[in-house]
């Protein structure tokens, strides 16, 4: 152990620089990765993480071993006895992950003594709980028999909760004559049927036709939704609306206020009266997340922002519009917009103490961590990117583990109770935007007393002086005061002398008769 000094002399020594010294406690993460399927029995043995990390189960309790999660109810919880993670309720995984294609939940686990993170990764799995269903049963579709062969007419999709293989993977069409079935793929959105006409419709010999649309998901048998569609064919409006554009592609600022303009699209029709006017609208099988944040004008063609617009929950739309004329059968074109949603920096970051030491012995060597730190920001790019700092003068420095935003608070200077019994740290987290946005945390750590001081002598030297007192017996009558002489006197002593060490040789003497004496 390194040899106590005086704490004079070592408050004088102090270096204003720090120096990061080798941490004492072991920070640690691991890249474990289990899954389970969704809807599983509350109790359900996810994984041993203590075999799989190679931990000792025997200190998992004394370690505190446990999940760190900022939700009320977590989805699983870890037996500290033998490091088995269990689920704890049932999971829904449309619920928690929406129609994601991969369900992934993060669990971080934490022991103490000395401080290790590990990362679990769960990922649920998806059953096929649930069969594709239409907006509505019965669609009525009005189409001219003017129209000729392919063209083409979009129909409601259908919605499956489930995700991947469980969702809609395909879909229908009773057999006709008249009619076939494309569909459209379009990723992350799904499936969109689209009827097409291949053979030419005549009102005069039939007037309506009835099809059965069925969407069918990927399950082993699958499950299916039915659609009735009824074909009502009308006579003579020959021509659709037209777009002025092929393409339409803007850019949109997060957070634009109510109101604003996104684009304005614009479609012709050569028909002439009713049959020529086009009215604007959304596409019928629009996401109703789209139509909650995005409106447009009817008789102009000017979209514009309906809710708040949120770069971190998605960066992209696809707005599907509609241009259709008023004629008795109404003619429709579609036309997709892409809105890209730009990032600014509207959040700032946060600062989370996932383990702290309020209190450590001052003679603590320096390195020795006190707090794991972790910060993070919403925003993407330099927006997102933080830097971690804390408040200068003070016997504390931050380092970086090697997980991303995440930081040891350590030593890196001699402690002294003596000097400052407590330090106030103040954490800032600062983030890349223009301008940048920050967050604060204080923290308090109190030091902890040790007996490193020798007793010090307040003088260098005593000086001590001794009377002496002379008594003249004149009678013998109890009237004399014992005197006293000293024999021997040391009038210095060295100041690391021992208790017991002899100062002064002293004698008394009473000069009455022995029945005097006291």
């Amino acid at each position: 152990m390194e040899q106590r000094k005086r704490k004079g002399g070592r408050a004088r020594g102090y270096l204003v620089g720090c120096v990061v010294a080798a941490f004492l406690w072991t920070v640690a993460s691991a890249q474990l990765r289990y899954s389970i399927s969704e809807e599983v029995n509350e109790g359900t043995v996810v994984g041993n993480i203590a075999r799989d990390l190679g931990l000792d189960k025997s200190t998992l309790k004394d370690r505190k071993y446990r999940i760190v999660s900022s939700d009320a109810d977590p989805l699983f919880h870890v037996n500290h006895n033998d490091g088995v993670l269990y689920v704890s309720r049932k999971i829904d995984r449309e619920k928690v992950c929406a129609q994601s294609s991969t369900c992934v939940i993060n669990v971080k686990t934490v022991l103490e003594n000395p401080l290790e993170v590990h990362y679990v990764r769960v990922e649920v799995l998806d059953i096929n709980d649930h069969s594709p269903t239409f907006p509505k049963n019965d669609n009525t579709l009005d189409i001219s028999e003017s129209v000729l062969p392919g063209a083409r007419f979009q129909l409601r999709a259908s919605r499956d909760r489930d995700s991947g293989p469980f969702s809609v993977q395909q879909y229908k069409l009773s057999p006709s004559d008249h009619f076939r079935l494309e569909v459209k793929d379009k990723g992350e959105d799904g499936k969109i049927p689209i009827l097409v006409v291949q053979k030419s419709l005549d009102r005069e010999t039939a007037g309506s036709h009835s099809l059965t649309l069925t969407a069918l998901d990927g399950g082993k048998p699958p499950k299916s939704g039915d659609m009735n569609i009824l074909v009502r064919v009308l006579d003579i409006n020959d021509n659709a609306p037209v777009f002025s554009k092929d393409d339409y592609s803007v850019a949109l600022s997060e957070n634009a206020p109510v109101g604003t303009t996104v684009t304005q699209v614009n479609a012709t029709d050569l028909d002439e009266g009713p049959n020529g006017e086009v009215i604007y609208s959304f596409s019928e099988t629009m996401n109703q997340n789209i139509l909650n944040l995005f409106d447009i004008n009817p008789l102009t063609g000017e979209i514009t922002v309906k809710g708040l617009i949120n770069y971190e929950e998605k960066d992209r739309y696809e707005i599907e519009i509609q241009a259709s004329d008023k004629g008795l059968a109404p003619l429709t074109t579609e036309k997709s917009v892409i809105v890209k949603i730009v990032d600014v920096n509207d959040n700032a970051p946060e600062i989370e103490v996932t383990s702290f030491s309020s209190s450590i012995p001052e003679d603590s060597r320096p390195g020795t961590t006190v707090a794991l730190i972790s910060v993070n920001d919403l925003d993407s790019g330099l927006n997102g990117k933080v830097i971690c700092a804390i408040g200068e003068d003070v016997p504390f420095t931050l380092s970086p583990t090697p997980e991303e935003n995440i930081y040891t608070e350590v030593t890196c200077s001699p402690l002294d109770r003596e000097t400052a019994g407590s330090h106030s740290l103040t954490l800032t987290a600062l983030d890349g935007g223009k301008p940048p946005k920050s967050g604060n945390m204080n923290i308090l750590v109190k030091i902890l007393d040790v007996n490193d001081n020798v007793p010090v002598f307040s003088k260098d030297v005593y000086s001590v002086t001794l009377k002496k007192s002379v008594i003249v017996k004149i009678v013998d009558v109890n009237d004399n005061a014992p005197e006293i002489e000293v024999t021997s006197f040391s009038s210095s002593i060295p100041e690391d002398s021992r208790p017991g060490t002899t100062v002064a040789l002293i004698s008394v003497n009473d000069l009455d008769s022995a029945s005097k004496h006291l």
